[in-house]
């Protein structure tokens, strides 16, 4: 039941889904390592809606690289995109949040789980992970509640983002059901039918 407004950098995925999505949903092409662009994002959502009732911040970076490799480009990308695009794109639509609304960071659980090559993209879970309860603490007295969400493996394209060669990639992959309970990967739907309880009244308590 809520209106949707959609936010990211690739023009062809922009495009998929203006397509998919319901015809009163918002797709923005918008880079969120540049405050003025979640600046314009925040713009258009006051003209359009006047206020946000739910932010669900899930932009982000993962590629592994040994530490040898790492340079400093690949390094602020990373914080760029998960940490400082996140938190000032919360920062440039808090005033249009009031009481009773909800936003939700995306972590990771690489934040928490060793795994090789993975030591940038997985600080960067760790500091978005860490956002969260001391963001929770300051925007609780507006009435506004600060969650975040640690998915495992979530089968999405983001997977082909790594930059492992295809057969390592395969093998990761295959590997997945041997280490999860569940014995499979995840489905996006699934972390969203999470994020659609954190962002509803039911959660009012979380």
């Amino acid at each position: 039941g809520y209106s949707i407004v959609a936010i990211g950098i690739s023009d062809a995925r922009v495009e998929a889904a203006r397509q998919e999505l319901a015809s009163d949903a918002i797709v923005l092409r918008a880079d969120v390592r540049s405050v003025s662009e979640s600046a314009r994002v925040a713009a258009t959502v006051k003209e359009r809606f006047g206020r946000i009732d739910f932010l669900h911040l899930s932009a982000g970076i993962s590629r592994m690289l040994p530490i040898e490799q790492v340079d400093e480009a690949f390094f602020d990308d990373h914080y760029d995109v998960t940490v400082k695009g996140q938190f000032f794109m919360l920062q440039q639509v808090l005033p249009l949040m009031s009481k009773g609304g909800s936003v939700l960071f995306t972590s990771a659980v690489g934040a928490e789980r060793g795994f090789t090559g993975y030591a940038v993209a997985s600080s960067t879970k760790g500091a978005t992970a860490a956002l969260v309860p001391s963001l929770a603490a300051e925007l609780a007295p507006r009435g506004i509640r600060v969650n975040g969400i640690r998915p495992g493996a979530i089968d999405t394209t983001a997977w082909d983002k790594l930059g492992l060669p295809a057969e390592m990639l395969a093998g990761f992959r295959g590997s997945i059901g041997e280490r999860v309970p569940a014995g499979r990967m995840g489905g996006a739907a699934e972390v969203a039918e999470v994020a659609a309880f954190l962002a509803s009244p039911a959660a009012s308590y979380v």
